[in-house]
């Protein structure tokens, strides 16, 4: 009953802050009560802690059969989430510069759901952290990596329940074609036999930051000429979206503007920081697989 209670105070103090939700989401996984959200990120952030002071006398484990699946996972969920975002919004003929949240009848429908998808990815991708306290990579646990992941899952659970589709589709569009890249590059590197042909890695950074970039635009732009699309929700996307340019750009600045010094370069082996222009920070903010020195 206490349980009960706390639940229905946090849900109308949610409820009073921002607004009445949306109707057509009611009922869905997750999304009716803010707690689950709210404790899957506690454990999530708590496994971070205790997780590390677990492996700190023990050896790490290798994982590479559990990583090969994950990956392959990730990359078919985004790619379905790609191709059925990219349907549903032509089917209900939205409008690229500016779409409301009412008027593609179904398609909303349809776009909602595919949302709801990526919501819920947002929690599977917190393996992405765990595999590196298991691995015993935790200077790959960066501020970054963090504060992505877990803001991410509890935005989402906003957006869904306020604004599941119109405006809504683009950055999950973008992002799910990155991902498809991302986690197949990720897969695939855990194949010794395939490294030598990921040459393209050094590119996923800067996809990286053009989504971010492209996001921003296309949010300012329904603010810039409105179609009813709620605009407290289009400030708040665009500042978090910077705020994720500014830590990536941060990151991109040390891996590929930074010229080593003459004596950093004749004492430090290019190997310990960047392999092939990417610096391991990459790698924590990226969700990806760890930085393997011995096989590149």
């Amino acid at each position: 009953e206490t349980l009960k209670a706390f639940d229905r105070e946090v849900n109308e103090f949610v409820d009073y802050m921002f607004g009445p939700r949306d109707p057509r989401v009611r009922g869905w996984f997750l999304l009716d009560s803010y707690l689950p959200t709210f404790f899957l990120t506690g454990a999530y952030l708590l496994c971070i802690c205790l997780g590390n002071k677990f492996m700190k006398n023990r050896p790490p484990f290798s994982l590479r059969a559990h990583l090969i699946v994950y990956n392959l996972g990730i990359t078919l969920l985004s790619f379905y989430m790609l191709i059925e975002l990219i349907l549903a919004t032509w089917e209900g003929g939205y409008n690229l510069q500016c779409q409301n949240l009412h008027s593609a009848g179904e398609a909303d429908i349809r776009v909602a759901k595919v949302l709801w998808w990526y919501y819920f990815s947002k929690v599977i991708e917190f393996m992405d952290t765990i595999f590196f306290v298991l691995r015993k990579k935790s200077s790959q646990i960066t501020f970054l990596h963090v504060y992505h992941h877990a803001t991410m899952f509890n935005i989402w659970w906003c957006v869904l329940n306020w604004i599941p589709c119109g405006q809504s589709f683009f950055g999950p569009t973008l992002n799910s074609f990155i991902h498809v890249l991302m986690y197949s590059y990720y897969g695939l590197s855990v194949i010794p036999s395939m490294r030598k042909y990921l040459w393209w890695k050094k590119y996923l950074t800067q996809a990286q930051l053009i989504q971010f970039l492209l996001t921003i635009v296309h949010t300012l732009s329904a603010a810039v000429k409105p179609c009813g699309f709620p605009f407290g929700c289009l400030m708040f996307q665009s500042s978090y979206m910077a705020t994720l340019v500014i830590l990536f750009i941060n990151f991109y600045i040390k891996t590929y503007r930074k010229a080593p010094s003459r004596t950093a370069v004749k004492e430090t082996p290019v190997t310990t920081e960047i392999k092939n222009g990417f610096h391991k920070d990459y790698y924590a903010a990226a969700n990806g697989l760890q930085n393997n020195k011995k096989t590149q």
